[in-house]
């Protein structure tokens, strides 16, 4: 565990536009989008079918299982909402064990702007993935997993598929609520789920036709599904089957530990950072 507390940064909200900035997340936005991947572009194989992958011929080139899993997922402080502990950390795919978490905690001053999450969000990601990188640790993520959505999202790219562009990693986007986007509704959701068993998955397809992501119980007798969606580099239906190898509970191992240990060290640090 290697928590560092960090300065504020270096921008104040008395001098945020909401009009130019926004004009301006949105160019970032559709100039990300154009290098965005969504289908499966990485070195590794899936457990379950390696020796299906690796033993099929032409260059003779067996593919690394994929065995380290990242999540990150982002605290904020009940007595000063400003104060933000960011959390990354990696598992072990096949134990659930964390090998690795690290934290960065900051002043954030951008405001929440519904649309644009990762311009508040993405730099501290950014920042705990390339300081894990420099520090050359052996638990590297293979692919990481989003505590926010990636396509399932109002411009069709949420934090999930910022992140992965700009960090370069397949990613997953994990939402636990539902973006009322193209259409989908919570209550359509939920009754179509209403009857099913433990895994059970509902695409979830907008007035447009095509697929956003997906609706998933992603455990035994959990009244709340989970939403799925590509980040980057990943199709829909591996990020659906690595999602249900790291369900213990409701919410995926990476995302629920970086969300506890994110609340847990900024309960303990607080006092500290704010002094």
């Amino acid at each position: 565990m290697k928590g560092v507390a960090m300065p504020e940064t270096p921008s104040s909200s008395s001098s945020w536009s909401p009009e130019t900035q926004i004009s301006n997340w949105i160019k970032v936005q559709d100039d990300l989008k154009k290098r965005l991947v969504t289908e499966d572009v990485f070195s590794w194989s899936l457990p379950s079918s390696s020796q299906e992958r690796d033993g099929g011929g032409g260059e003779g080139e067996k593919k690394q299982v994929l065995r380290y899993v990242g999540g990150v997922d982002i605290s904020f402080s009940k007595q000063d909402p400003s104060l933000a502990c960011g959390t990354l950390v990696v598992l072990d795919l096949q134990s659930l064990n964390v090998v690795y978490d690290d934290y960065f905690v900051t002043r954030l001053h951008v405001p929440y702007v519904p649309g644009f999450l990762a311009f508040r969000e993405a730099p501290i990601f950014l920042g705990l993935l390339k300081k894990m990188k420099e520090d050359s640790y052996p638990f590297c993520p293979q692919i990481l997993m989003v505590d926010g959505n990636g396509l399932l999202h109002p411009r069709g790219f949420g934090l999930a598929c910022h992140l992965g562009v700009l960090a370069d990693l397949p990613t997953i986007g994990i939402g636990k609520n539902l973006h009322h986007v193209e259409g989908l509704t919570h209550f359509r959701v939920r009754e179509r789920l209403e009857h099913g068993s433990c895994n059970e998955l509902v695409d979830l397809i907008g007035s447009s036709g095509h697929s956003l992501g997906m609706a998933m119980k992603s455990t035994l007798g959990t009244l709340k599904p989970i939403f799925i969606s590509i980040g980057h580099r990943i199709s829909l239906a591996t990020a659906v089957k690595i999602v249900k190898l790291t369900c213990k509970y409701r919410v995926p191992e990476p995302i629920r530990q970086a969300d506890i240990r994110s609340r847990d060290y900024l309960r303990r640090h607080q006092h500290v950072i704010s002094c």
